[in-house]
C-alpha cells in the first residue's frame, strides 16, 4: 500500500475532540476501498457505502441514504456510474444537502477530469454549504488491471475510441492518498485538484507498456465512438453503452492531454509512474492467462 499523506490530521477531529468518523460511498470500489484502508490503518472510524453494506447505500433510492449517513462527520464522495451521466447533479444536489443536514460538513468528491457535465455536479457540492473539496482524476492504471480493460488485456487487444491521443493517467493509490489528505487536513477545504500521473501516454503506449511486463502480446486498436457503444452493448442497455462511448470520445479527445503536480503538491512526493504499476500488477499474476 502506497503511504497515506501525513500531514496533521487537523480536520480527523470533531468540534468536541473526537475522531471524525468518515462515510466512504463506493467503499468496495476501486479508490473507495483504498480510502477505507488507509483510514483505518490511521486507526480512524469508517462507514462502508455499498450496494452490499449494511446497511447498504444505493445511488438510485434516496430511502438507503438516511441510515449509512448516520454517524458520519465527512463523506468520501464517488457515483455511480458516472458525474458525467443524466441524473448525476440532481443526485449530488440532494445527497449532500441531505449530508449537510445530517452533520457531515467535510464533503469529498471524486470527479473526472475534462468532463464539463461533471461540473454541475461539481458546483451542486460547492452549493450544499459543505466544507468541499474536489478530487478531478485522469483515467485510471488499475483499469487496465481491476476494471472494464482487463479482459480487453486478457484477450491481448484493447479497442478505445482515444486516437493516439495522450492521456496522463494516474495511479488509484494515489488518489486514495489525496483523498485521505483532503478528509483529514483543513487545509484542502475548497480546494479543486487535478490529479495526473507524471507523462502522458497514449493508450498503444500503455499496451506496449502492460505487453512488455506481462510477457505477452498486447495490442492497442482505435475505433470510432459508434463502433465502441455497439460492441458494449453486448454488455449493458444500448443507452448506457452509447453514454459511456459518448464520455470516453470526450476526455480522450485532447482536452487531457496535460499533466498537473497537484499530486506532489497535496502529498509532498511525485505521482507513479505507469512503469512502476504495470510490473507490480503483473507480478500479481492478474493478466496471465487461465
Amino acid at each position: 500500500m502506497a503511504g497515506i499523506a501525513r500531514a496533521d490530521f487537523t480536520g480527523s477531529m470533531t468540534g468536541d475532540g473526537e475522531k471524525r468518523t468518515t462515510l466512504v460511498v463506493g467503499g468496495t470500489g476501486k479508490t473507495g476501498r483504498r480510502v477505507v484502508d488507509r483510514l483505518r490503518a490511521a486507526d480512524l472510524p469508517v462507514l462502508v457505502g455499498s450496494r452490499s453494506g449494511a446497511p447498504p447505500f444505493d445511488w438510485d433510492d434516496p430511502g438507503t441514504w438516511t441510515a449509512v449517513l448516520r454517524g458520519a462527520d465527512s463523506v468520501y464522495v464517488t457515483y455511480y456510474p458516472d458525474l458525467a451521466f443524466p441524473g448525476a447533479a440532481a443526485a449530488i444536489r440532494a445527497f449532500a444537502r441531505q449530508a449537510v443536514a445530517s452533520g457531515a460538513r467535510r464533503l469529498v468528491l471524486l470527479s473526472g477530469r475534462g468532463e464539463p457535465e461533471a461540473q454541475a455536479a461539481e458546483q451542486e457540492l460547492r452549493d450544499s454549504g459543505a466544507d468541499w473539496t474536489i478530487l478531478r482524476a485522469a483515467f485510471f492504471f488499475q483499469n487496465f488491471s481491476e476494471h472494464f480493460l482487463l479482459g480487453p488485456v486478457l484477450d491481448g487487444e484493447i479497442a478505445m475510441p482515444a486516437g493516439e491521443v495522450g492521456e496522463p493517467f494516474v495511479d488509484a493509490e494515489d488518489v486514495a492518498d489525496v483523498a485521505v489528505a483532503a478528509l483529514t487536513d483543513d487545509r484542502h477545504i475548497g480546494r479543486v485538484y487535478e490529479l495526473t500521473g507524471p507523462r502522458l501516454l497514449t493508450f498503444a503506449d500503455a499496451a506496449a507498456e502492460i505487453g512488455e511486463a506481462a510477457g505477452r502480446d498486447v495490442t492497442y486498436v482505435p475505433v470510432t465512438g459508434e463502433e465502441y457503444a455497439a460492441a458494449l452493448s453486448a454488455e449493458m442497455p444500448a443507452d448506457e453503452a452509447r453514454a459511456l462511448a459518448d464520455l470516453f470520445e470526450s476526455v480522450l479527445d485532447g482536452r487531457n492531454a496535460h499533466l498537473s503536480d497537484d499530486v506532489r503538491r497535496v502529498l509532498g512526493r511525485p505521482p507513479r509512474d505507469f512503469a512502476e504499476y504495470a510490473p507490480d500488477a503483473a507480478a500479481t499474476g492478474v493478466w496471465e492467462a487461465s
